[in-house]
């Protein structure tokens, strides 16, 4: 598959994306490009993108470019690429995929429950709404502007630096209960193939839920870690009595488990770290 890609928020998800495919040209955008791109894999040019601005020359930069990835959160006033870029992106020639990386936080509370892409809308906090809002509008950009849009909506992502083996070792790990509390989570190496796999077969229009296939409370996870780094785990917090900052504490306002069947029926995909287990335990052999 022959793919340019350009990366609305270069970041933990597209640098994984653009590892696993050295073949792929590569433009991805940053608020500000390093000075060393050292880091950056060798497929990778940066540019920047504030969010405010359109990108100079963008019609000669981009005019080969065939799939988006947007992870830029959208705000208070929107989606910045949408509204900065949207009627650009819609004029570029060969253009056969965006993929809008939204969160499953638009389906809000449903006290332990499972949810499905068919799901009602239901976000409890600012940010859920502001995703809601911004995947609605990405998707009536589809139906009006053309352009192939794809929805996935993501757990927590955690994967190589970004870990609870990491947060442990760095004495920042916290053991917070909250009965009934259960969250979805995804490795990011996972998130990165299915990515690709819907880019190989498009599908506009569609919404996938990308998550393993056990969700578990966030203590269980981090007693797990611990476990593979022959440590003791750090002591249970009750969650209304914890010391938490609001944006921790808001976290927790929802609780459900994400339903993964689509992107398996659907996509073919076949997950290399099914639970948090099988993801921890590789991370802890390559010194997470």
């Amino acid at each position: 598959m022959d793919v340019k890609l350009l990366s609305f928020g270069f970041g933990f998800t597209a640098e994984e994306v653009a590892r696993q495919n050295p073949g792929w040209s590569v433009l991805g955008t940053r608020r500000h490009v390093p000075e060393d791109s050292s880091s950056i894999p060798d497929n990778v040019s940066l540019l920047t993108f504030d969010g405010l601005t359109p990108i100079p020359d963008f019609a000669e930069r981009a005019a080969d470019i065939t799939h988006i990835l947007l992870s830029i959160p959208p705000t208070d006033q929107g989606d910045p690429v949408l509204s900065v870029m949207g009627e650009q992106l819609a004029r570029l020639p060969h253009l056969r995929w965006v993929g809008y990386l939204s969160t499953t936080g638009v389906y809000g509370n449903l006290d332990g429950g499972w949810a499905d892409e068919e799901t009602p809308y239901n976000p409890s906090g600012v940010r859920g709404k502001r995703r809601v809002d911004a995947e609605l509008a990405w998707l009536a950009a589809g139906l009006d502007q053309g352009l192939p849009v794809h929805v996935f909506r993501l757990p927590g992502i955690y994967g190589p630096g970004r870990n609870q083996l990491v947060s442990l070792q760095q004495g920042k790990a916290r053991r917070v209960v909250k009965d009934g509390q259960v969250f979805s989570r995804i490795h990011v190496s996972d998130l990165a193939s299915i990515l690709s796999a819907s880019m190989r077969q498009p599908s506009p229009g569609r919404a996938y839920n990308v998550a393993d296939d056990l969700p578990a409370p966030p203590q269980d996870v981090v007693s797990y870690a611990a476990e593979l780094l022959g440590m003791d785990p750090p002591p249970v917090q009750d969650f209304d009595s914890a010391d938490l900052t609001p944006m921790a504490r808001s976290f927790y306002s929802d609780s459900k488990r994400i339903r993964n069947d689509r992107i398996k029926s659907e996509l073919g995909v076949k997950l290399a770290y099914p639970t948090y287990r099988e993801g921890l335990a590789a991370l802890y052999r390559r010194d997470f």
